[in-house]
């Protein structure tokens, strides 16, 4: 598609990615990874970071097994999706087991059609646009910040993190 059938808002987010240091990430979230779904959810993240510099599956449950963990890493290394083991009940010992590489050339074709058929990723990028043309953050723009992740994680996403 020629960039001028792209949508505005696309066309003004590419020129300012273009010459600033703003870096987009993109995280699939899963609670578990085992050898029988893995695949599924590495091409998901493969497939829903297109847009991003930097993709990575987060995961809070990670089968522990060599042969898994060896598949997750050659998989990362082949694709550059980053795999993060996310601690619930320890967010501060999350760590990142195989980083992302990063992508210095975005898929602007992707980006266009999110704008044009999701409002949400529409909006978000007229958000980072607005917030790096003010100069600063307008944090009633994004997510709220969960103040207490354990109550939250417990009540509303129904996650028992005793085990």
């Amino acid at each position: 598609m020629p960039i001028d059938d792209w949508e505005k808002d696309v066309i003004e987010f590419n020129r300012l990615l273009d010459n600033n240091s703003i870096k987009l990430f993109s995280f699939e979230m899963k609670n578990s990874i085992s050898k029988g779904n893995y695949r599924e959810s590495f091409f998901q993240a493969v497939s829903n970071s297109s847009w991003a510099h930097e993709g990575y599956l987060v995961v809070t449950d990670i089968t522990k097994d060599e042969d898994l963990l060896a598949e997750l890493e050659r998989l990362s290394a082949s694709f550059g999706i980053g795999i993060i083991h996310l601690i619930l009940t320890d967010f501060d010992s999350s760590m990142v087991l195989y980083p992302a590489r990063s992508r210095s050339i975005l898929d602007w074709e992707t980006i266009n059609k999110l704008c044009e058929q999701n409002r949400d990723f529409n909006k978000f990028i007229q958000d980072v646009k607005i917030d790096f043309d003010s100069k600063r953050v307008h944090p009633t723009e994004y997510d709220s910040v969960i103040s207490d992740p354990i109550r939250y994680i417990k009540e509303k996403l129904n996650i028992d993190q005793s085990s």
